[in-house]
């Protein structure tokens, strides 16, 4: 509870010391245009924290009593407190006002660099409203000119000073530069700044106009110092400009300059900050976006390992599905098939014996069941791992093979058009393009109520990768409405297709069904398979 009292008493001091002697350093600078003590008093009490304000408050009025005193001026203290703390209550009511509701001193992007500009303008505006209600009925004057004339100066010059001071205190207390940055606006200094204000005072030390064309030329050093380096090159570029013009046409013993000279450095100093403020807003948006790049490019990567090690796990379940399926043909051939024919070649053999004893007809009848299960042993074998495939190549298993007779056999039109070559394609490209048809014409057959089956084929080769791009359609009666639960059909298509890292697209049509399918195969180049 007693640490910020004690923190108060320790360091209110200093800021006190530290106040009134940049007060004192300042006050020479003065000029009817150009108050740069008014920006000083509107940076410390924008900057510090409110309990140190009466200490602020009393090293002002310290610093400008012995300043009066220095110059003997004949002003009692009644005299002295009505003319110098009206203005600076204004100020601090106002910026206590402003901060209460929420202003920050901060000049990182144009919203705030607005704000405060706004706050100072409303802050001179008061401030001035005050003085001249003060001036008006304390110190008549005869002409109405002259107290308009008097107003606009003290307008002017409190922006310009709040323009020109502000920006620099709030770089020192709250916004220091970086190392590389600092070492940044050095070399720019150096190369840009240096050459650009040694033409300037060059032009400034001689005779109207070119010390208003100095003026007007020390918007370009400003411009580059706000592109390059943000609200901070911008500020300090135009501090310095200024300092060094106005510096040269006192030291030569030109007259102040005018109105329109500190007007037009109010209106471009207030557009560099703005422009330097945009400038560091949008470099920080481009960092962000470049950082959310990197993430999103590594979230990519990572994304397109794992489909590959999908579509790797995807394939290899497929192989090793394959590899079973040959298993089981070969066994069930070799097995079962055999054994088959023993039986058909026993019941040959005892043929003429069951005739004698009038049982010929069980001999018939037996070689009937066995020619049936031959036959469904054939099909079996031929879901399991299509002969025709191995036998005939790919193109000549798909227009005369299995699938034409199941077609042909439920009375379905099949029409074909087949065009490349199937070597440039590796085993499971071409085992999967015969699967994917021979399912498809299942479903023909068991569900769709079709009389033709369409299906289209082209193999090629195009940036030096293999595409096959498979159509199959249908004039059935389409997909119903609601697809059943147990039905793997069209899912199990899908799935064979994405392992091998394809396209599948169920096109829509106002009858039957219309598959679109598109395989990439790893073979780059032919094989000595044959069709």
């Amino acid at each position: 509870m007693t640490s910020k009292p004690a923190s108060s008493l320790s360091v209110g001091p200093l800021y006190a010391i530290g106040y009134f002697v940049l007060w004192l350093l300042l006050w020479p600078t003065e000029q009817p245009y150009w108050m740069l003590p008014y920006g000083l008093r509107f940076g410390a009490l924008l900057l510090a924290p409110f309990r140190y304000w009466p200490w602020l408050i009393g090293a002002e009025m310290a610093a400008t009593g012995t300043i009066i005193a220095a110059k003997e001026l004949p002003m009692g203290w009644l005299n002295f407190a009505g003319d110098e703390l009206p203005e600076l209550l204004v100020v601090a009511i106002s910026l206590w006002l402003m901060r209460r509701a929420n202003l920050h001193a901060s000049l990182r992007n144009p919203e705030d660099v607005s704000r405060l500009l706004l706050s100072a303008a409303f802050t001179v505006a008061a401030s001035t409203a005050v003085e001249g209600a003060l001036l008006a009925a304390f110190h008549p004057i005869s002409s109405s000119d002259l107290l308009v004339q008097a107003l606009g100066q003290d307008l002017l010059g409190n922006y310009v000073g709040v323009l020109l001071a502000v920006p620099l205190m709030i770089l020192l207390a709250r916004a220091r530069l970086s190392r590389r940055a600092l070492m940044r606006l050095i070399t720019d200094g150096l190369l840009v700044m240096l050459p650009a204000l040694t033409i300037l005072l060059v032009l400034t030390a001689h005779a109207a106009p070119q010390p208003q064309f100095a003026r007007v030329l020390s918007l370009a050093p400003v411009l580059f110092f706000a592109f390059r380096h943000g609200w901070r090159g911008a500020s300090l570029a135009m501090l310095v400009s200024s300092l060094g013009m106005t510096a040269v046409d006192h030291w030569v013993g030109h007259a102040p300059p005018n109105a329109s000279a500190h007007l037009f450095l109010a209106v471009a100093g207030t557009g560099a900050l703005m422009l330097g403020s945009a400038t560091d807003a949008l470099r920080r948006s481009s960092e962000r976006v470049a950082e959310q790049n990197v993430y999103l490019a590594a979230v990519n990567r990572r994304l397109d390992h794992l489909a590959r090690q999908l579509r790797d796990a995807a394939r290899g379940n497929l192989q090793a599905e394959e590899n079973q399926r040959r298993h089981m043909a070969s066994e069930l051939h070799d097995e079962l098939g055999q054994n088959l024919t023993a039986i058909q070649t026993h019941v040959k053999l005892a043929q003429s014996r069951l005739a004698q004893v009038g049982m010929e007809d069980i001999g018939t009848s037996i070689n009937a069941i066995l020619g049936h299960m031959r036959r469904a042993l054939h099909r079996m074998l031929d879901d399991l791992r299509p002969a025709v495939l191995d036998e005939f190549g790919l193109l000549r298993a798909l227009d005369e093979g299995p699938i034409r007779d199941l077609l042909s056999t439920a009375g379905i039109a099949y029409h074909t058009d087949l065009h490349g070559d199937p070597r440039l394609l590796d085993e499971d490209a071409r085992t999967a393009i015969y699967r994917l048809v021979q399912e498809s014409a299942t479903n023909a057959v068991k569900h769709a109520q079709a009389h033709s089956f369409q299906l289209r084929l082209r193999i090629g080769e195009r940036q030096g990768s293999v595409l096959a791009l498979l159509d199959i359609r249908d004039d059935g009666i389409g997909l119903p409405s609601r697809m059943p639960r147990n039905g793997r059909g069209l899912q199990g298509l899908r799935d064979r297709v994405t392992s091998l890292g394809g396209l599948f697209r169920l096109r829509p049509e106002a009858q039957g069904v219309h598959l679109r399918i598109l395989l990439r195969s790893s073979n780059a180049t032919s094989v000595t398979n044959r069709i």
